[in-house]
């Protein structure tokens, strides 16, 4: 294809009392997506079914993207204002990286089909909580900063091709009970070899809708999501637009997809992201303190391949994801204690000085599209580590702090930032 599909359409959605598969077509090309609970309590309910197409609209970015079709054929898909305020940004917006590096526009995609919403409210339990957990630095600070009143349990999703090992250590040192999800993302996707356009989908906002089937099937009223402050600061401005490769974790994204889960089940299902209102560093500072977790956790996108194969067993210690996660952590550990373990040392590594150069914002015109924090925060953290005398004889740490130039200093940063809709007893 790789050219302007011209009608993608929503052909159904089946669910059974473990499994959704959504069926789309792209100019009749079809695509199937299957994702299988376990854990879980059985899905044949009116108000999980109304979830469960929420999920389906938008799990279809993934097959969409394929052509950027300029017709989008909702079908018979229930949709109401709110749900479809959410996908048209997720469209938009989600994909908003997408449209940048294939340089395409999606003010002409129009949407067609569709059915009224019926509201299925539904009880639950406001001091159960489902949290989506990664085994990341994010996901581990909320996981143990939530009020230990909660009964709290973890939401994972694996792919098809087998559970990520990092993530599962990780897991365990939890002690939490887990639910888990596998998502089986059509083969012709992932086998493609050059006929489909490419590029980022909104994948944690497919996570969360997940997570909101599974938190509703078992009664819990809360999911706890872990997106930070900065996920929200855009990467560019392109085209009149904002272009942010974390839109899906950003508040915005937050506000749309509550409102669109309200929509359908009421109020008693709390989607809120515990970090909203937390910066990078003050993430690090809380991990910092949680030394059980320092030699699981994982942060490296290359841990996390599809293809099993093609997944590292350690740090790969020089994508952006590696370089940034040290530069955080190192104004609260030692630097012998972010040696061992990385077992690397990204900070050092000369041939990542450009990396680190564009981390703080120095030579380039737009943050990385990688989950980093933004600019004026990784300054700050290095202004802080080069001043360390453990770092004295990394002679371009001090050279770039010199050149970055922060708007905060660390004290502002471990302060509380903007607006958050965390319930209050989710707090210690």
């Amino acid at each position: 294809m790789k050219h302007r599909a011209e009608v993608f359409r929503y052909v159904g959605l089946e669910m059974d009392q473990t499994t959704l598969v959504g069926h789309y077509e792209l100019d009749g090309l079809a695509f199937d997506e299957v994702v299988t609970f376990e854990g879980v309590e059985p899905l044949d309910q009116p108000a999980l079914r109304s979830l469960g197409e929420l999920w389906y609209l938008l799990a279809g970015l993934s097959y969409y993207k394929a052509g950027a079709a300029r017709t989008v054929d909702l079908g018979s898909t229930p949709l109401g204002p709110s749900g479809g305020e959410l996908l048209r940004a997720a469209l938009v917006d989600g994909l908003g990286e997408y449209s940048y590096r294939n340089d395409l526009s999606f003010d002409d995609v129009a949407f067609t089909g569709g059915v009224e919403v019926e509201l299925h409210a539904t009880a639950t339990d406001p001091y159960k909580v489902l949290t989506p957990f990664g085994g990341g630095i994010d996901s581990v600070v909320t996981t143990t900063q939530l009020s230990s009143r909660l009964d709290q349990a973890l939401f994972i999703v694996s792919p098809s091709s087998g559970r990520f090992d990092p993530l599962e250590r990780t897991a365990a040192v939890t002690g939490l009970p887990i639910v888990r999800a596998r998502r089986s993302i059509d083969a012709k996707i992932l086998n493609d070899h050059g006929t489909f356009l490419k590029g980022h989908v909104p994948v944690t906002a497919m996570v969360t809708l997940l997570a909101a089937i599974a938190a509703l099937a078992n009664g819990r009223g809360g999911i706890a999501m872990s997106n930070e402050h900065s996920a929200s600061e855009p990467n560019l401005r392109w085209k009149n637009r904002d272009v942010n490769h974390q839109w899906s974790k950003s508040w915005v994204a937050e506000e749309l997809i509550a409102r669109a889960v309200r929509e359908r089940v009421g109020d008693s299902l709390v989607v809120a992201s515990f970090l909203r209102d937390r910066s990078e560093l003050w993430v690090a500072q809380k991990f910092s303190e949680r030394s059980e977790y320092h030699h699981v956790f994982r942060s490296c996108n290359r841990a996390f391949s599809q293809d099993q194969a093609q997944r590292l067993s350690t740090w790969c210690g020089v994508c952006d994801k590696c370089l940034f996660i040290n530069l955080v952590l190192a104004p609260f550990l030692s630097r012998a204690r972010l040696r061992s373990i990385f077992n690397a040392e990204p900070l050092a590594d000369p041939s990542l000085e450009e990396q680190l150069r564009s981390l703080v914002g120095i030579g380039v015109d737009h943050k990385a599209f990688e989950c980093v924090g933004d600019p004026d925060e990784s300054a700050v953290a290095l202004v802080k580590v080069a001043a360390l005398e453990e770092w004295a004889d990394v002679a371009f740490l001090g050279a770039t702090a010199l050149l970055a130039s922060p708007d905060r200093t660390i004290e502002e940063l471990l302060e509380r930032q903007g607006p958050s809709r965390v319930p209050a007893h989710w707090f210690r």
